[in-house]
């Protein structure tokens, strides 16, 4: 997705509740946190920025990317009052939908955290901004990513062969999406 062609008026919620995590606003309280997760290879594979090798730089990046842009929440631990990774929620007003991305703590991986974090985004998407469908990629290789979207009842829409270059590597790409009419009737 272009990030350029999306809209950032919609309406914000500073904090979305769940179970055991809560999706909030970033603080620059995070900053050892969030180094936590972004300095770990296994995490940063599949995403576009490389592992960091100093806190100073994630300062920089909760302020220029975490603090300044709509949509953007630190995943909560609520036990543990620690922020174990990131989601976001990019809109497209004009056609009504939206995409999201998300990184997690690999201290946190297969504890179902990121399923509980998307589920918690796609109601907010779909029972409070009404968007009509919801959309993401992740990358051949990065299948546990694709595992929590289909717990989420997105469906699998195909693949895009080489589809971009990340890192210096063609990535085939996965693509999902959901319907609001599917979230709604998903527990039927």
């Amino acid at each position: 997705m272009n990030i350029e062609n999306t809209t950032t008026n919609h309406t914000e919620a500073t904090e979305l509740p769940s179970q055991r995590i809560k999706l909030r606003h970033f603080t620059l309280n995070d900053v050892a946190d969030v180094f936590e997760y972004a300095s770990d290879d296994r995490v940063t594979e599949y995403l576009t920025w490389p592992s960091y090798t100093n806190q100073e730089d994630i300062l920089d990046v909760i302020n220029q990317y975490y603090l300044s842009k709509p949509g953007v929440w630190a995943i909560e631990l609520l036990e543990e009052k620690k922020c174990i990774g990131a989601i976001d929620l990019r809109v497209f007003e004009e056609h009504e939908k939206g995409g999201f991305g998300y990184v997690l703590n690999r201290n946190y991986w297969d504890k179902g955290y990121m399923t509980e974090a998307l589920k918690t985004l796609l109601d907010y998407a779909f029972n409070v901004l009404k968007l009509n469908r919801i959309e993401a990629t992740h990358y051949v290789g990065n299948e546990g990513s694709g595992k929590v979207m289909e717990k989420c009842n997105m469906k699998h829409e195909g693949i895009g062969h080489q589809e971009v270059k990340i890192k210096g590597v063609f990535r085939d790409v996965v693509h999902y999406a959901i319907l609001r009419r599917d979230w709604e009737t998903k527990d039927e």
